[in-house]
């Protein structure tokens, strides 16, 4: 019995348990726990409010332009990926053709003209005429008064004796002659006014014909313009497929002009379940893939008036069919702030980026983590206050 118990010196030789470790797992579990808060409150504050997609792309108005007319490439004035002002030449045609055309309008233009002064003149001429036959009538008028009245004292001259019976018809037939000479000369009057009303006619056809070559040069002288393809807008040209002499048909893509980068947005499609809280006017951040992860600025514009498969070649008919639901895109429209114009020249069209939109209340709060728990901490605080004085 006595040999199985410990001797006190055993008991007293055995190591204590080391205070070093002791300390070290409570550091360690003081540095979990910190995290943890430090990362919850982020979390609440910041994280829970930042929505991200990597679905987004850059974009811009990319013209491609082609001529309004046909014709053989004269002179191509631009190299590729060259900078141009809004207005420069970008390429021609041969105009030899439509400078033909604008030859030929311009003289059935002089050919109108010179018939409505030729039918001036005749207008002229038959006013004149008109005058004429009016004058005809009123001596035919005045010869009927006189030989009305010579027959009329020849006619009681003869029935007194005085006269003789042939004056007497000679003087019957001259009124006869008179009244004839009266229709005579009414007959030409009408045939003259009418022959004025013929050449105003005619006048007004001749206007019409010379608007009709003045339209007709105009034609002419914009399809001579379109000879001559010229930049919309300032830019950078690109996919040129244009080659000297090639004969070219109107419509056909010959180059294209992108947008500078300042007039470059990006359009991030996020998931309909992330939109709850987006307003035009918020924060947005963007990663651009191609520049490595270069970070530029900007604020959401405005969201697309439909989700993305609306728009598409072939839209969803969810009525027909088996049906399984697919969360939806929506094109939202991101503007970038023109502070960042060193960087915002590094861009193209068509490239990656990573948009990620601060929906908090007040995006202009603290984004890190000690910022996250202050804000964390002071809304707590604020909400034990306000209950403990209602």
């Amino acid at each position: 019995m006595n040999a199985m118990a410990p001797s006190p010196t055993t008991a007293a030789t055995k190591p204590p348990r080391p205070l070093r470790g002791r300390l070290v797992k409570l550091g360690l579990a003081a540095l979990l726990l910190g995290g943890a808060v430090l990362g919850g409150s982020w979390w609440w504050s910041v994280g829970r409010f930042m929505e991200q997609t990597e679905n987004a792309y850059v974009q811009g108005d990319v013209a491609s332009l082609a001529f309004r007319v046909d014709g053989n490439v004269l002179a191509i004035r631009v190299a590729d990926n060259q900078r141009v002002a809004r207005g420069d030449v970008l390429l021609e045609l041969d105009p030899a053709l439509y400078q033909a055309r604008v030859a030929q309008a311009e003289a059935s233009l002089a050919d109108a003209a010179g018939g409505i002064a030729t039918l001036g003149e005749q207008l002229s001429l038959q006013a004149a005429q008109v005058g004429v036959s009016q004058a005809l009538l009123a001596q035919a008028s005045a010869e009927q008064s006189r030989a009305s009245s010579d027959a009329r004292r020849y006619q009681g001259l003869a029935a007194q004796g005085w006269s003789s019976r042939q004056t007497e018809e000679r003087a019957r037939a001259d009124g006869l002659k008179a009244a004839a000479a009266i229709g005579s000369a009414e007959a030409q009057l009408a045939a003259a006014r009418q022959q004025m009303v013929v050449l105003q006619a005619q006048a007004r056809q001749a206007e019409a014909r010379r608007d009709q070559a003045a339209a007709t040069l105009r034609l002419a002288q914009i399809d001579l313009g379109q000879t001559v393809l010229r930049a919309p807008f300032d830019g950078i040209v690109g996919n040129r497929a244009a080659q000297l002499g090639q004969y070219v048909r109107p419509g056909q893509n010959l180059i294209a002009v992108a947008p500078p980068p300042e007039r470059q947005w990006v359009v991030a499609n996020f998931k309909e379940t992330q939109l709850a809280r987006f307003r035009p006017g918020m924060p947005v951040r963007v990663k651009v893939d191609a520049l490595g992860g270069l970070e530029l600025r900007g604020r959401i514009d405005s969201l697309a008036p439909a989700t993305g498969s609306l728009f598409s070649l072939l839209p969803p008919e969810n009525a027909t069919g088996n049906f399984t639901k697919i969360v939806q895109r929506v094109p939202v429209r991101v503007a970038l702030h023109a502070e960042d114009a060193a960087r915002l020249a590094l861009l193209r069209p068509g490239l990656s980026v990573e948009a990620e939109a601060d929906t908090r209340d007040d995006p202009t709060a603290s984004r890190s983590s000690f910022g996250a728990l202050g804000t964390t901490l002071a809304g707590l605080f604020g909400t034990r206050a306000h209950a403990a004085n209602p």
